[in-house]
């Protein structure tokens, strides 16, 4: 089983430059697409599903809330739009897709970096205060996903990086969301207390494995990355992995892929 995850900052832009000539040499199962900034009706009305898939989208109430959505070649047995979060269900970050033997589920967070201390709304919320309840939001709903019994891969843009071979040296000296500490202490409890795996870090241990060069952030290709973007397991897929990496030689969007290959018989 192959789960590509990759966030594409704008699908329709993403598919313009590249992006479905590129699935098409991959030979994914699943595939998962964070900020498609599009509203889920127009995935079929410009055609914008590769051949030989099935797709489930759900958008935000605005556009530029991102999107999230899964691409599949497996009818999957049950859909589930949002985990039940209010406003983060509204902002489209979250789809699973249930399969016979696992769930694969799709999450983009909010995005702070640049604009941390810009306001939103009428209490004097913060965009990283926003971004900061939706992550307790979601802690709590991983909690409780990785009591079950049922195994998940949770393909996510959380808009962090963990370690610091996993961030520039750029986001060492400055305060940037995205790898401040309390952000990062966020993701010590996910993997180090709830025991949530992070797929690729279990295949891929070398530094310099960057998701992510963001304009906020004079990124490029050469400096200033950053890893974001996770396959995030139960505990009881980790044996399961076969291997794993980035394709950072993609430029239909800022983001590269995720690539991961599991032991998963993901048919019926």
């Amino acid at each position: 089983m192959r789960v590509v995850s990759i966030s594409v900052n704008g699908l329709a832009q993403a598919v313009e430059k590249g992006f479905f000539d590129w699935l098409a040499e991959q030979d994914a199962d699943v595939v998962c697409v964070q900020d498609h900034r599009m509203r889920a009706y127009e995935i079929e009305d410009y055609n914008l599903i590769p051949e030989g898939y099935e797709a489930y989208f759900i958008d935000g109430e605005k556009n530029e809330d991102g999107g999230v959505g899964i691409y599949t070649r497996h009818f999957p047995k049950a859909i589930m739009y949002g985990f039940a979060n209010e406003q983060a269900d509204r902002e489209g970050r979250f789809i699973q897709a249930d399969f016979d033997k696992v769930s694969v589920a799709c999450v983009l967070a909010p995005c702070a970096l640049g604009r941390e201390d810009e306001l939103i709304g009428e209490d004097d919320l913060t965009v990283l205060d926003h971004k900061d309840e939706f992550m307790e939001s979601f802690g709590l709903h991983m909690q409780k996903t990785l009591r079950k019994r049922r195994q998940f891969i949770f393909c996510a843009n959380l808009q962090t990086a963990h370690h610091v071979t996993d961030a520039s040296p750029l986001y060492h000296k400055l305060d940037f969301s995205g790898f401040l500490p309390h952000e990062r202490a966020w993701l010590d409890r996910l993997f180090d207390e709830m025991g949530c795996v992070d797929g690729f870090r279990e295949i891929n241990k070398q530094s310099n494995q960057f998701t992510w060069w963001p304009e906020q952030a004079e990124g490029s290709r050469k400096n200033a990355g950053i890893r974001v973007d996770y396959q995030l397991l139960t505990p009881g897929i980790r044996k399961t992995i076969e291997d794993g990496w980035i394709d950072d030689s993609t430029r239909f969007c800022d983001h590269a892929p995720v690539i991961m290959d599991y032991d998963i018989e993901i048919g019926f």
